[in-house]
């Protein structure tokens, strides 16, 4: 895993938005229409190398695939993994975001009606685990793994990563005996992804949402949050062994974009789990109005030796666009904190986590955080390096 000894390096958490005709034809595949595969085949393809080339000309130094061959986290699991149906309604939020939701009941219908799930290709049908769960999405990492080596060629960047689902973010329990049963299970299914991953040369993102979610689940009690949380990072690293803790980043945010937020998790509550993680580096929300101040964690937390830190210093909750002289002051405060050489500066979530006609942050404004970024890792590096 590089890391920023000469200059401040720039990545991002992974997903950004899939141009119309790519999404038109994930669509009409995802539910069972007529689509033309070799076209589809082709098109993600070039939609990888499209974003890719994006991401290096806007200044990100550490990019990927942008996720653009995959239609949202439960299309993705049905795909990946065997063992999983879906069942029952259609979710638009959490369970863990009921108090949020409760706070705000007529700005949250509104805004999972016509924002976060309007123009989904994908229903957020919950999924559940009714037989014995397995790995079966050897041809799709593969192809996603080929799509990302061939977008790579000619192009100056410094490293590539792909992002996985970590164990506890896929669907509900209905066959194990017991949940950690089927949390083991999970893992080892998709430690064939992760194997794959690193093993083509790109380093490993383990997404994992629901850990800060599960910190704002109000229904469950702080021993039983950190019994569960605990339960989920063992399970993760059992996932994860054999692995180099350097061929990983660990990224947890909070799920809800553009919203209130006030029953967010603090990053104090967490941050000793989040560095249990057996991970190399740890991408977490810094960038938005609600955890901005929350670099002083770090006055007091010690970051373990040869560990990084990606806090986001663009976010997605918003589609004003950050100024650099801000994301270098935000840069400046960490590496004061934990070393210039331990930080990377990033986003705070993925663009377009669902594969949706109606993205959060219009791609054109993401270009723009991201070239603000760099510049602010410009202006950063001066300060820090002379």
């Amino acid at each position: 895993m590089k890391r920023s000894t000469d200059r401040i390096l720039t990545t991002h958490c992974g997903s950004l938005a899939r141009p119309k005709d790519l999404l038109d034809m994930m669509k009409a595949k995802v539910n069972g229409e007529p689509y033309d595969e070799s076209a589809y085949v082709e098109r993600t393809r070039s939609a990888v190398g499209e974003v890719v080339r994006k991401q290096a000309e806007s200044g990100v130094d550490i990019v990927t695939d942008g996720e653009q061959g995959k239609p949202g986290f439960f299309a993705y699991v049905r795909e990946r993994l065997a063992g999983f149906e879906p069942k029952g309604a259609e979710r638009g939020a959490r369970k863990e975001w009921a108090a949020e939701v409760a706070a705000f009941p007529e700005y949250y219908e509104q805004y999972f009606s016509r924002r976060m799930m309007g123009g989904s290709i994908a229903p957020r049908t919950p999924l559940v685990c009714t037989g014995p769960v397995s790995y079966r999405g050897q041809a799709a990492i593969k192809k996603d793994i080929e799509n990302l080596k061939a977008a790579l060629r000619g192009l100056t960047t410094e490293e590539a990563f792909m992002p996985a689902v970590a164990p506890n973010g896929v669907g509900n329990n209905e066959y194990y005996g017991t949940d950690e049963e089927y949390l083991h299970a999970v893992g080892e299914a998709l430690r064939t992804e992760y194997q794959a991953i690193v093993e083509a040369g790109f380093i490993l993102q383990v997404d994992d949402p629901w850990l800060t979610e599960l910190y704002g689940d109000d229904s469950l009690s702080v021993a039983e949050r950190r019994k569960i949380a605990e339960r989920s990072i063992e399970v993760l690293n059992h996932a994860l062994r054999g692995i180099p803790a350097e061929k990983i980043r660990f990224h947890t945010c909070y799920g809800i974009n553009e919203g209130p937020r006030v029953h967010d998790a603090a990053l104090k509550d967490i941050v000793d789990l989040i560095l249990n993680v057996n991970a190399g580096a740890y991408s977490f929300e810094a960038a938005n109005a609600r955890h901005a101040h929350e670099y002083h964690v770090w006055e007091t937390v010690k970051l373990p030796e040869g560990k990084v830190i990606i806090p986001g210093m663009v976010t997605h909750a918003s589609n004003i666009v950050e100024h650099p002289e801000l994301i270098a002051e935000r840069i400046t405060s960490y590496a004061k904190l934990v070393g210039r050489e331990n930080v990377i500066a990033g986003s705070d979530c993925g663009f377009s986590s669902q594969a949706t006609y109606n993205p959060e942050v219009h791609p054109t404004v993401v270009w723009a955080k991201f070239q603000a970024m760099a510049e602010g890792a410009r202006l950063a590096t001066k300060q820090l390096w002379g």
